[in-house]
């Protein structure tokens, strides 16, 4: 049909513009919650495209609102997340980041500019669609408790009411030009766990005198991990242990940090009920206490089946079957998943690997992307949020 000739003809044209603008970011990033200058930014492109826009969701982010010929029919939200790292940048790239300590290590700056590309098009192509098409530049994926939570607090996700919500993320395992979609589970919980075991400190050479925190840390470390380890589809890591400061010192305290994945929401609060339980017994057992604090992170994040299945069709007859992959669950997270339990939501990942290169890892120093991908971001996410729209 014209209409996706025609979003592929601006994909090409704009490529470069969008290569700037994620370069701008690049070498601009902010963290979770501090993306003012990101924000400004962003304002700054959408006027310039004539798109009407409403700043200061959750202080930084931006919600931006595109009518078709005929406003009557779905209302399609389109997600972009804006906020940085907190990771020293060790590429030498021209673009690399000026801010000491702060990097684009996730691909955000890709994603915003990804859809500011697909904002320009569809705004250029709005006389040949239906409904209504929200763009959700959101803050602080990265930190707790995520800026999806907040700006759906906000009323993101109402006036006008979203029907239904596409986003995309970076994925370096797979090449430029392929995109991988996954039907139903993809994406697990997240909560945070902080451990305290609280002994009696003393003199290591006289041990009946103290109640040795480290010992029964340990002890729980190992029940711990022989309890959950071995379930599928769930991940328990104790990952930080801080205590102690000399051999010959038995300490008061002795800290741990760790995260629980699941995916499922009944088996989450259950397991938890049996991390509380495991500690305090062991604890309890060598007269010592311990208090679990579990911060609740992220839900789980399940891809509509009907609309993820529709997505993939639709994304074989854009880019060709061979460039679309089925992709197994991942038990990282993401704040997107608060979207799908509210409204049906499609999440892929767009393939950013360099071939004949070395993989560039996710939260690492030297992450970068294959700037040909937005060819492929920008034209997808456009054809699809059309195809949706014209969809009975």
């Amino acid at each position: 049909m014209m209409v996706f000739k025609k979003i592929k003809d601006l994909s090409a044209l704009y490529h470069n513009e969008v290569v700037d603008v994620r370069r701008h970011l690049h070498m601009n990033p902010e963290l979770s919650f501090e993306e003012f200058q990101t924000s400004e930014f962003i304002q700054q492109k959408l006027s310039e495209y004539g798109i009407d826009f409403r700043a200061g969701y959750v202080k930084t982010g931006i919600v931006a609102i595109i009518e078709g010929s005929n406003s009557a029919g779905k209302c399609i939200a389109l997600r972009a997340d804006i906020d940085a790292l907190p990771i020293q940048e060790t590429n030498t790239v021209d673009y690399r980041s000026i801010n000491k300590g702060v990097m684009h290590a996730c691909g955000h700056d890709f994603h915003t500019a990804s859809l500011l590309g697909v904002a320009k098009i569809l705004n250029e192509t709005k006389k040949d669609w239906s409904g209504t098409v929200k763009l959700i530049f959101q803050p602080g994926e990265e930190t707790l408790p995520g800026g999806a939570s907040l700006m759906i607090n906000e009323g993101v996700l109402k006036n006008p009411d979203v029907d239904l919500i596409l986003g995309q993320h970076v994925s370096p395992e797979l090449l430029s030009g392929t995109v991988g979609i996954r039907e139903g589970l993809f994406m697990a919980s997240a909560d945070e766990l902080y451990l305290t075991v609280n002994g009696v400190g003393g003199h290591a050479a006289i041990p009946q005198n103290n109640i040795n925190p480290l010992k029964i840390a340990a002890q729980i470390i190992s029940a711990l991990y022989d309890k959950f380890d071995p379930i599928s589809d769930t991940i328990m890591s104790l990952g930080a242990i801080e205590g102690g400061t000399l051999g010959n010192i038995v300490p008061e305290t002795v800290k741990l940090k760790g995260t629980f994945r699941a995916m499922d929401e009944k088996w989450r609060k259950e397991a938890h009920r049996e991390m509380r339980t495991i500690c305090d017994t062991i604890a309890e057992k060598h007269g010592a206490s311990c208090n679990l604090e579990i911060k609740i992170g992220y839900p789980f994040l399940k891809n509509d089946n009907v609309l993820t299945a529709f997505c993939k069709k639709e994304a074989k007859l854009i880019l060709g079957a061979d460039s679309v992959i089925d992709i197994p669950k991942r038990m990282t997270a993401e704040d997107f998943a608060f979207y799908s339990h509210h409204v049906p939501a499609c999440f892929y990942r767009i393939g950013v690997g360099f071939e004949g290169e070395p993989q560039r890892k996710l939260h690492n120093s030297n992450f970068d992307v294959q700037e040909k991908s937005f060819l492929t971001s920008v034209e997808l996410m456009a054809a699809l949020t059309i195809s949706l729209l014209r969809q009975k």
